[in-house]
């Protein structure tokens, strides 16, 4: 059995503590990490395992693991990284990467230097849906992309500030920027507008309300990504990714459903009105509407597909190594400096 550990016992660590309870065929859950010790002793006690710590230094001295994942604040990135590739220890790192895209590059060199297997938490790309939005993208040239995702404010203390979060885009939306890369392609340019002074009431408040980027795409294709966190019920927008072709297009609801509207190129429905979707599941094909629904949840393939791939060495089934989670860092940092200079930046200059 191999030894995995957590360094972060918070709201995320506990998103991947409930997978692992799951995955106690292939490893122990030997280790937990947080600068409240409470914390890493209630995961301790969830668990039904391991020993807390508030130095992940003296943990991997105790422990040695053989997998760890990184579950700390956007700002607190680099020195654990560093370390952990020092020691060899294969990892999975919460996104985002690092607010600083300087640093993000020097911990790709270090892993890549250590041949080690990573992974970012986009869970997101593990999802059901993702084979027939690939697919409606292959069979239906799409020319614009548009996005929303409005809500609120999450209830953390660093999250309201942008120095610590990074905002919005980077912090939340960066789901939505990496699945329309991964299922689309890779941006070419940006051009971010930002507001604030609707949001009045949060103590520590200074990030954006509401942002919204225009984006042109390598293939010629343009789409808007519009964001905020000004929400304070779901009837204030009807948050998805639209993909339009020239005569149909696809509606994602990120681990929810996708939705093909239009005579688009899909598998074809049989004589009982439904279609058969990739992994041999049924759906309602009523009209000129194809819909495929979320099935489970595609964080635990996440969880599992990296802590195999670690336990292996193989890393080829991860879908979101830290090389290319970078690149979607790269993407929504660029949105950033433009709401700081009032410029279009081009992704990779």
């Amino acid at each position: 059995m191999k030894k995995l550990c957590i360094i972060g016992c918070g709201g995320i660590g506990t998103y991947h503590l409930e997978h692992f309870l799951k995955f106690t065929d292939i490893v122990t859950l030997a280790g937990f990490c947080d600068l409240i010790l409470e914390r890493a002793e209630n995961f301790v006690q969830l668990a039904g395992s391991g020993k807390a710590f508030t130095d992940y230094r003296k943990m991997y001295d105790e422990i040695e693991p053989d997998l760890v994942f990184i579950c700390i604040p956007p700002s607190k990135h680099g020195e654990i990284e560093f370390e952990t590739i020092r020691r060899g220890i294969p990892f999975f790192v919460e996104k985002p990467l690092a607010l600083d895209l300087g640093l993000a590059r020097e911990i790709l060199a270090a892993v890549e230097e250590k041949k080690l297997v990573t992974a970012s938490g986009f869970q997101c790309r593990y999802s059901n849906l993702v084979e027939p939005n690939l697919q409606f993208i292959r069979e239906n040239e799409v020319v614009y992309i548009e996005c929303a995702r409005m809500g609120g404010i999450p209830g953390t203390d660093w999250w309201p500030k942008k120095s610590e979060s990074g905002g919005q885009i980077v912090e939340q939306t960066i789901h939505q920027f990496d699945i329309i890369r991964y299922v689309y392609g890779e941006p070419e340019e940006v051009f971010t507008f930002g507001t604030r002074g609707f949001i009045r009431d949060v103590p520590g408040y200074d990030t954006d309300d509401l942002s919204t980027t225009v984006i042109r795409f390598r293939s010629g294709a343009l789409g808007t990504i519009a964001t905020g966190c000004y929400a304070s019920k779901g009837t204030a927008f009807d948050s998805k990714v639209i993909f339009s072709a020239k005569d149909c297009r696809a509606e994602l609801k990120i681990l929810n459903c996708f939705e093909i509207l239009g005579e688009a190129k899909v598998p074809a429905a049989n004589t009982s009105g439904f279609v058969l979707s990739n992994d041999g599941g049924f759906t309602s094909a009523e009209g000129d509407s194809t819909l495929f629904r979320q099935e489970g949840d595609a964080g635990i393939l996440c969880d599992r597909t990296f802590i195999e791939a670690a336990i292996s060495g193989d890393g080829s089934k991860v879908r979101s190594p830290y090389a290319d989670a970078l690149r979607s860092l790269e993407f929504v940092l660029a949105c950033n400096e433009s709401m700081r200079t009032g410029k279009k930046v081009r992704i990779g200059d």
